[in-house]
């Protein structure tokens, strides 16, 4: 499961797209949600136009796993673990974790304070641009 920094870091050429793999990489519907908008608030036409190729890339080996009925136990139990242990986690966040979780795929991420891998039953690897 592909955590939005990782996609933005492809765009910007911090990581290559073989860093993502095509071995059962998804993207949560969410994280193309914060991506779109993310281009689309995008000044720079040009930027705009080699963020969007990428992105499309990224989906040709990355299919959208929704937010389902099955998803939204797993984010409930970590939105409740979040607030049990004093450690908020953006809304955005616990639902890519719960995608990952729901589906048994590992998170990839570029961000190192999210605390993915403190999640009960994710497992995260953080890539490093």
């Amino acid at each position: 499961m592909l955590d939005t920094g990782v996609v933005i870091e492809l765009t910007r050429g911090h990581l290559p797209l073989s860093a993502i793999g095509n071995d059962d990489v998804a993207l949560p519907a969410i994280g193309l949600a914060e991506l779109l908008a993310g281009i689309a608030g995008d000044p720079d036409a040009d930027r705009r136009a080699r963020s969007r190729a990428v992105l499309d890339n990224v989906l040709e080996l990355a299919p959208i796993e929704d937010y389902t009925a099955a998803v939204a136990p797993h984010h409930a139990e970590l939105l409740v673990h979040a607030r049990r242990t004093g450690r908020p986690r953006s809304a955005h966040d616990l639902i890519i974790a719960a995608t990952a979780r729901a589906t048994d795929r590992i998170l990839f991420t570029t961000d190192s304070k999210a605390g993915f891998d403190e999640l009960p039953g994710v497992q995260a690897r953080l890539l490093t641009p």
